[in-house]
């Protein structure tokens, strides 16, 4: 529960600290002193919005704390644990606004972003304002409170991202298949290309040796004739040849007698000339005998080489280019097949989520059932004591038509009533008057709220429109939450002021240069007087004095 309130320079409030108990604890003062203030402030802690206009002006920044003993919150402690922020005393959350705009959340002293002190916020205290009664004109309040109080907040959350997933699968499977025709086409393309390309099956190397052999023999007569006439001169023409001349020339220099030492070098060159020569006209010969040059070769040639350019033509490449353009291919190939496999996928998680989906809804919808007529039944009760004697009241859940996953269940949930004896129950936005639809609301409220499992309860002036003997009531009823846990009621009412089990009373001190706001904690006489006042107005009187005390005493018995 909440323990501790400590206020530092907001809005009109220059320094406040509130100590707190278990029971109700009534709020009242005089107008314009800041009543709701407090409970502004303790929203920011809980993660509410703020902008630097809530800085009291002349102050560097706004300051609050807030204090919660968790002994009775399991699922706070797990909350804290979770993110290593527990520790052994109470649970501390601090938001500071400064006069820049700027905003700082901590929790136990550790800075944190806003959403975990609203998450951590939503454990701790059900804050219920005089506005609400607006919202009930809306299904989605009457969804969220049917829920609440069934206790299927968290499988709700279960359906609703049960539907997310299966809408964003749906749309993933929509996009990989929404080209169906024109990637088939494609995939259709790509697999006659790599057909073709793998029939060519051209090897590494292969264009250029094709190319090579065909240069030979295109130019094989030339070829031939110029072999021939080497051969000829050099060894075979009985004209002169040089392997003759370079033997005569070498007879001739071998012959002579006393040859001097510097012809033995010539010599041997011409020796060597010889060698070489003899080696060249074996390696023309072996070219001659083992020349091919089959016509029929050449043809085969010539039409292989074609094959390949008409095919490189085709895909305006160079025929070198082929084998890349075999490796791109097969890879668009396989990305359109992963695509094939993404959509069958696809199609099993869709399925899947929509079978998980219709699971966790059904169950959800049970609860509903459930709780819409226990519900429904509790409400109208209270209903007769809130000064609308012959009222009903039902929750009507209307199945969703078109069996797509819907993030809010099965069915539409929607408030019926008659709040006069004779009427026929319609929708609440259409039959209930103001007063009475601010009833109805705290109706709804104060069940919902016995059923809930966060300990304090903060009620803001939701008795406005409501007056005479069901004031009293309504005090009672929120005297009844008190003993259950933590209830704070900011109150306009003194029946309602008479239920509680301590009173604070909001009022202004003015100094010499600016007015602010304090809290009293009143003892029993100075409750009785407050409590007169907003009986009889200023001015007390024994009749309001004595009306008072006869309130509160009622209230104690």
């Amino acid at each position: 529960m909440l323990v501790h309130l400590s206020v530092h320079n907001y809005a009109i409030v220059e320094h406040l600290d509130l100590e707190l108990d278990r029971g109700m604890s009534v709020i009242s003062g005089e107008t314009g002193a800041g009543k709701s203030i407090m409970l502004d402030a303790l929203g920011l802690t809980l993660g509410d919005r703020a902008d630097s206009g809530v800085v009291r002006p002349g102050a560097d920044k706004a300051d609050i704390l807030a204090s919660f003993d968790l002994a009775d919150i399991p699922e706070a402690h797990a909350w804290l644990a979770e993110r290593d922020l527990d520790n052994d005393g109470p649970c501390i959350l601090r938001r500071v606004i400064t006069a820049e705009g700027r905003s700082r959340g901590y929790i136990n002293g550790t800075p944190c972003p806003l959403g975990d002190l609203k998450a951590l916020g939503e454990l701790l205290i059900d804050i219920h304002s005089q506005h609400e009664h607006q919202s009930l004109l809306k299904t989605d309040t009457h969804r969220r409170l049917l829920d609440e109080y069934a206790g299927a907040q968290e499988l709700a959350r279960q359906v609703q991202l049960a539907a997310q997933r299966w809408k964003q699968t749906r749309s993933e499977l929509e996009r990989v298949t929404s080209q169906g025709d024109e990637q088939r086409a494609r995939h259709q393309l790509l697999s006659y290309q790599l057909e073709e390309l793998e029939n060519l099956g051209l090897g590494d190397n292969e264009l250029e040796q094709l190319e090579q052999d065909h240069k030979a023999l295109t130019n094989a007569e030339s070829l031939l004739s110029a072999c021939r006439q080497v051969i000829d001169q050099c060894s075979e023409s009985d004209a002169g040849n040089v392997l003759s001349v370079l033997t005569a020339s070498l007879n001739r220099l071998s012959g002579l007698q006393g040859q001097p030492g510097a012809l033995n070098e010539a010599t041997n060159l011409l020796a060597s000339a010889q060698i070489q020569i003899e080696e060249a006209v074996g390696e023309l010969n072996r070219f001659l005998d083992h020349f091919d040059a089959d016509p029929g070769r050449q043809q085969q040639l010539e039409e292989r080489l074609d094959t390949i350019y008409t095919l490189a033509r085709k895909h305006r490449i160079h025929p070198s280019e082929l084998p890349a353009m075999q490796q791109q291919l097969f890879d668009e190939l396989e990305s359109l097949n992963a695509d094939d496999q993404a959509a069958e996928r696809l199609g099993e998680e869709l399925a899947a989520y929509g079978r998980h989906y219709q699971e966790k809804a059904a169950e959800l919808s049970a609860k509903r059932q459930k709780a819409a007529s226990k519900l429904g039944k509790a409400v109208e009760k209270e209903m007769q004591t809130l000064g609308m004697p012959g009222g009903r009241f039902s929750i009507q859940l209307q199945p969703i038509e078109g069996g797509e996953p819907n993030a809010n269940g099965l069915e539409q949930v929607e408030f019926l009533v008659s709040a006069n004896p004779g009427q026929p129950i319609k929708a609440l936005a259409k039959v209930a008057s103001g007063g009475e639809l601010s009833r109805i609301s705290l109706a709804i409220q104060v069940i919902t709220a016995q059923t809930s499992r966060v300990p304090t309860l903060v009620f803001d002036e939701v008795d406005v429109g409501i007056g005479g003997p069901t004031a009293e009531v309504v005090g009672q009823l929120l005297r009844r939450l008190g003993e259950r846990g933590q209830v704070l009621t900011v109150t306009h009412l003194p029946q309602v002021a008479a239920q509680g089990h301590q009173h604070l009373f909001v009022h202004k001190v003015r100094g010499n240069n600016a007015t602010r706001t304090a809290v009293s904690k009143l003892g029993e006489a100075q409750r009785i007087e407050e409590v007169a006042r907003m009986l009889g107005g200023i001015d007390l009187t024994d009749e309001s004095l004595a009306h008072a005390r006869k309130l509160v005493s009622n209230a104690q018995s």
